[in-house]
């Protein structure tokens, strides 16, 4: 290996800087190879493949301004070169990164590039406030010195609630007292780490905010992390937090459990209590956590759910073709093989279920709820709210009291169904429709619309449903399969009848690996 640069490969690595430092997408593009194989890499994550590396850059807004402090060159041969570099960012601090170029047809471009930056302080796209930790909890307990992100609209005693908008956090007060989970926690010996980053107003699926930016998702790079509870989410991919505490109305807990590869639960609505709490929709809105591992979800559980259970319990998993139907072909393909290998039964009962029409007599009535809950403060902060959100209170605020009230009769007639329809057994259903997607505003909608078809079972029933993912990883050690890429992860829904939390937790504690 020689240090002697082959020829013109200098001249294209400062046509790459120059590039980087104006955010020309097009020359970046031709400093890439084209194709599957290109590889990208950073500390939240990999991208394989030109395309996904060229739509994580074109969403990035620019990378951070710099100056090259240093490069080394190793000669492979005289067509492979790799080349190290030091940077100093403007803004502070050094970072560095490694390239490997090769010379193809039109010239040198790079087949694969890692950068590394100086760690910041604190990601604000993840945290909001950050301590070390910001509250300790009791010196003794189940849950000692195990870290809690708790979403942005838990009271936490010391702090102001933010709701995901500046805003809103600039009008709050200094709460003086712990919302009821958050005091549970603490007592029971968790550390609260920070409160963690939330859609506006919790009324969003996807995790993006406009004001604080998207919390990133380190198993699906580019890709949204799932919201409401999406900064929650991120702190525990990202091993920054071992419980993410967040709420879900209409998924906010098991979407991002299922684009993030997280175990999560959403709790029997109205069996965790919601004091401290800033609402969205009422009858919907439920307590729920993430952990990377099924047995401290059901830990958590032990401390934040009444004891027992209720009504009688088959064990039975069950799994219906018109359920699956509602996801994409390749989440579904994965689901049914979890559901087969844990020996779920086919079932054809819910096969006349209009997942459509209760889909929209959730969102009716969430809407009115979300719009009699925060309407006046809307009106009151013209402006305020990014786009997407606002968009959603307006269509809220044309939901008429009768409209609403008609939803919440159909509600109570669709619980009773759902209900009969779960009865004694377990429903295993994809947690989404669909992987992560990436952040383009209409494929959200889209994606959103979707996602609210499967969600809506749990929210109108009133259900528990804990999210586990759909694969079975590498123990430490084992070597997965060289050149081939990781699945984006998908997320496996189990749904029982209300009170059933606590055998939920065991079953996924069972089930952890399947599939």
């Amino acid at each position: 290996m020689r240090t002697d640069p082959p020829a013109g490969l200098l001249e294209a690595f400062r046509a790459y800087e120059r590039a980087l430092g104006t955010d020309d997408l097009d020359a970046l593009d031709r400093l890439f190879a084209p194709g599957p194989d290109t590889l990208r890499g950073d500390p939240t994550g990999l991208l394989v493949g030109h395309d996904s590396i060229a739509a994580f850059r074109g969403a990035r807004g620019g990378a951070p301004a710099r100056r090259l402090v240093e490069v080394h060159v190793r000669t492979v041969d005289d067509e492979h070169a790799l080349v190290v570099a030091v940077t100093e960012l403007l803004r502070g601090g050094r970072g560095q990164q490694t390239q490997l170029w090769e010379r193809g047809p039109t010239g040198w471009v790079v087949v694969a590039a890692h950068v590394h930056t100086s760690a910041a302080a604190a990601d604000t796209r993840v945290w909001r406030v950050l301590g070390d930790p910001l509250v300790a909890g009791a010196a003794v307990g189940p849950l000692a010195r195990r870290a809690v992100a708790v979403k942005d609209l838990f009271a936490v005693a010391g702090q102001r609630v933010g709701a995901g908008n500046p805003e809103w956090l600039a009008d709050a007060d200094v709460e003086g007292s712990h919302a009821t989970a958050v005091a549970r926690l603490l007592a029971a010996g968790a550390d609260v780490r920070g409160v963690a980053r939330t859609d506006e107003l919790a009324y969003s699926l996807a995790g993006t905010n406009a004001h604080s930016g998207t919390p990133p998702n380190p198993r699906a790079p580019g890709r949204v992390p799932g919201g409401s509870s999406s900064g929650s989410g991120a702190a525990v991919a990202l091993g920054q937090a071992d419980i993410g505490l967040g709420t879900d109305t209409g998924g906010s807990i098991r979407v991002p459990a299922s684009y993030q590869g997280l175990f999560g639960v959403r709790t029997t609505h109205g069996s965790v209590a919601t004091t401290g709490l800033v609402p969205l929709a009422p009858t919907f809105d439920t307590v729920g956590w993430l952990t990377r591992d099924a047995d401290l979800l059901a830990e958590v559980g032990d401390v934040l759910l009444p004891t027992g259970s209720t009504g009688t319990w088959s064990g039975r998993l069950v799994v219906s073709d018109a359920l699956l139907a509602a996801a994409q072909d390749d989440v579904a393909t994965r689901v049914a093989a979890f559901a087969d290998a844990a020996g779920a039964t086919p079932t054809d009962r819910w096969d006349d279920v209009d997942l459509g029409a209760w889909a929209e007599v959730f969102r009716v009535l969430q809407a009115w709820e979300a719009w009699r809950a925060h309407g006046d403060w809307v009106r009151a902060h013209p402006g305020a709210l990014g786009a997407d959100v606002a968009g959603r209170f307006a269509v809220a605020s044309t939901v008429t009291d009768a409209a609403g009230r008609a939803a919440g009769a159909a509600r109570e007639s669709i619980r009773d169904r759902i209900v009969d329809l779960v009865g004694d057994d377990v429903l295993v259903v994809p947690a989404t429709p669909s992987v992560a997607p990436r952040p383009a505003p209409a494929e959200l909608d889209a994606v959103r619309a979707a996602t609210l078809r499967l969600t809506c079972v749990a929210g109108l029933g009133g259900l528990p449903a804990v999210v586990l993912p759909a694969r079975r990883g590498t123990g430490p050690g084992d070597l997965p399969p060289v050149g081939r890429r990781a699945p984006l992860p998908v997320g496996v829904c189990l749904v029982a009848a209300p009170g059933r939390d606590r055998d939920l937790l065991a079953l996924a504690r069972d089930l952890a690996g399947t599939g």
